[in-house]
């Protein structure tokens, strides 16, 4: 059977139909021999894997799927392996593939970058089909108790993180651009809501809103780059605290104790003080619940793969503990549910129970720009105002938190994302879902595993974790009244326990010990407040910035020739520190250098201000008989000199030619200074007076 022929990007990634003109291209083996198809594109800036023409899969228990890498042919990343032989299903094509003898749909249209659903469902495949349903699946019975659960630590009733976790699947199976990230409710995310939406719906629903606006504005000017003023260390100092923090939040839940305050330091002396009113049955199931989890979790991580060479059995039981391990929330939460039914039954209750969750979907609806209480109406300005500096951090913190498990995924899948569409995708999913009373979400780290490892080919998995959601929505919120409140504390605990990085402590300070400033002070400080731990964690890394861009590394060497080199660009905080380094090492010494020479090589841009700092240098030194001269400039930086017309400039090609001339006073009746030739350096008889 013939192989069909993979899709190839046209000449600069522009879209065009197949047929019109053979694409340029690397071809596989010999020119002499029989043509050779040619090799299958890299993954596109959509990244997301899709099916051209794929040939028929066998019958067989279909394992997973995964990424194609460039080349191709091969079975590899993007095949689907069956019980029998291996077939391929090519990757789906980037913006602007083309199939040869076939046909494209709306060729070259600005559509494709926008909605990146339109470049891989008109060649959607059964196959495929198959595995993202079992993702889908997979996710959904994952997210139901974690909603619940994260709707606790946001402070709001249960049924709005249920309204929180469907939105984001639908708009990210049109916009998004990673086949495995999973939009919704986390743990990072329900803290910073705790701490901005003061536990009110109406400032949860507004937050969302507004910070989908945000995000929108970010990914349409292509603000990405702000992200990366967040360093590792912040983040992981951020992360590491709110591991602590949401853990002991649910301590409470876990021993049955009702009235604890919800700032940190109060909640930790309320529970050491009132340990003695634990509830047995609420802390044996918490108990119990805990270890179900990570023993399921163990269990999944030791898990030998099973081969299709293996047994029937074997693979059967495979299946059977995998999806038990993979499913471990739902599973608890579903035990504990029947132990409180079975209580309830029997007219005794231990457990603390979640109570009554209102049954239907959420109206789709504007969300309210202001709210009444008992003493009047708080306007939307004052909202705004409450949420403060809220406004900066949640969308910030939610793009980054999505922004990197994207990336990591499409580095360990072998596929592109484009970052700006991600910010558009997270900015439609914040504000639609504020139409049905969510609250801001983001990808979740855990659950975008799930997807992962249940071998999800495209965004349609979250359709399907989206309708299983909806469905919960509309006829289980009944049932939910059983959950009980230790369970859902389990569960919040097994997942952001493994957020906690003890090794990042050690690391930096092993590494770079700088970094531990910036490291600790998010740390400590969030335990405070959850947003003046970020804040001050964000000023004291751009601190750390401003002052090795004020202080660069400058390397002197003494001689007969001054030689001053420093490592990197000048900006103008750090001229007058060139310009002490300089003249204290020149004018200082018992026998002061004829010469001294300033090493460019390592400047690839200057400022105003440093030009006028180099022309107040050379000014000093011949007030004392020293010469200045420049050497291995490049071309922007000489041409910026040159039209400052700075008196008694002179520069040469290298170090080695103005070390030659060190021994004369340069400029005199030595060799004359270089100007540089190359073509690219000639200036135009106007910039230079």
């Amino acid at each position: 059977m013939r192989r069909p022929r993979p899709l190839r990007s046209g000449p600069g990634g522009a879209a065009g139909c197949a047929g019109s003109r053979r694409p340029r291209g690397r071809e596989q083996g010999s020119r002499s021999g029989s043509r050779a198809a040619p090799a299958e594109p890299p993954p596109g800036a959509a990244g997301v894997p899709g099916p051209a023409e794929p040939r028929p899969v066998p019958r067989g228990a279909l394992r997973r799927c995964r990424f194609s890498p460039a080349a191709g042919g091969e079975t590899g990343r993007g095949a689907l392996e069956a019980a029998g032989p291996r077939d391929i299903v090519p990757a789906m094509p980037a913006a602007g593939a083309q199939q040869r003898g076939g046909s494209c749909p709306w060729p070259g249209l600005p559509v494709l970058r926008w909605l990146p659903v339109l470049r891989w469902l008109p060649r959607y495949s059964r196959a495929w089909l198959q595995l993202d349903l079992i993702a889908g699946l997979t996710v959904g019975l994952t997210v139901v108790p974690q909603a619940l659960a994260y709707a606790e630590v946001a402070g709001l009733p249960l049924q709005y993180g249920l309204y929180s976790s469907f939105m984001g699947c639908f708009v990210y199976f049109f916009l998004g651009t990673a086949k495995d990230v999973t939009l919704g409710p986390t743990a990072i995310m329900s803290l910073l809501v705790s701490s901005y939406a003061f536990h009110e719906p109406v400032y949860a629903i507004l937050l969302a809103f507004l910070s989908g606006c945000i995000q929108l504005a970010m990914g349409l000017l292509h603000l990405g780059f702000l992200l990366d003023f967040i360093s590792c260390p912040v983040i992981k100092g951020f992360t590491s605290a709110a591991s602590i923090t949401i853990t002991f939040n649910q301590v409470k839940n876990i021993l049955g104790l009702q009235g604890i305050p919800r700032q940190f330091f109060l909640q930790v002396y309320e529970t050491l003080r009132r340990i003695g009113e634990t509830r047995a049955g609420d802390a044996v199931l918490g108990l119990a619940c805990l270890a179900a989890l990570a023993g399921l979790r163990a269990m999944k991580s030791h898990l030998p793969r099973a081969s299709h060479t293996d047994p029937l059995a074997a693979r059967v039981s495979y299946l059977i503990v995998w999806t038990s391990a993979t499913a471990r929330n739902a599973l608890v939460v579903l035990f504990a549910g029947l132990v409180a039914y079975s209580f309830q039954a029997m007219g005794s209750q231990p457990l603390t129970l979640t109570g009554s969750i209102p049954q239907g979907l959420p109206a789709f609806r504007l969300p309210c720009f202001s709210m009444t209480t008992p003493n009047g109406t708080v306007p939307f300005g004052s909202m705004v105002e409450d949420m403060g500096v809220g406004l900066a951090v949640v969308p910030l913190m939610g793009l980054l938190e999505t922004v990197a498990i994207a990336k990591a995924f499409a580095s360990q899948n072998d596929y592109r994302i484009d970052p700006n569409q991600e910010l558009l995708a997270m900015g439609f999913a914040n504000i639609l879902g504020s139409f049905v009373s969510s609250y801001p979400i983001t990808g979740s780290f855990g659950r975008t595993a799930v997807n992962a490892q249940s071998g999800v080919c495209t965004p349609a998995g979250g359709l399907i974790t989206g309708a299983l959601v909806l469905l919960s929505l509309a006829y289980l919120t009944s049932l939910f009244y059983y959950i009980p409140k230790a369970a859902l504390a389990a569960v919040i605990i097994s997942a952001v326990v493994p957020m906690f990085d003890a090794k990042i402590f050690r690391m930096l300070w092993r590494v770079k010990r700088l970094d531990l400033v910036p490291l600790c002070v998010t740390f400590l400080l969030c335990f405070w407040e959850v947003q003046y731990g970020i804040v001050a964690g964000v000023l004291v890394s751009g601190i750390l910035l401003l002052y090795s861009i004020a202080r660069p590394h400058v390397k002197v060497s003494e001689g007969d020739v001054l030689l001053v080199q420093p490592r990197s660009s000048l900006h103008f905080p750090a001229i007058e520190y060139l310009r002490d380094t300089v003249c204290s090492r020149a004018l200082a010494a018992a026998s002061p250098p004829r010469s001294v020479i300033l090493d460019c090589c390592h400047i690839s841009s200057i400022d105003y201000t440093v030009v006028v700092g180099l022309a107040e240098l050379l000014q000093d030194l011949r007030k004392h008989g020293i010469s200045l001269a420049f050497c291995s400039l490049q071309d922007p930086v000489l041409k910026v000199l040159l039209s400052a017309d700075l008196e008694g400039f002179q520069h040469f090609p290298s170090r080695e030619e103005a070390e030659q001339c060190g021994g004369a006073e340069l400029g005199g009746g030595g060799a004359a200074p270089f100007t540089s030739t190359s073509e690219s350096s000639l200036l135009p008889a106007g910039l230079i007076q």
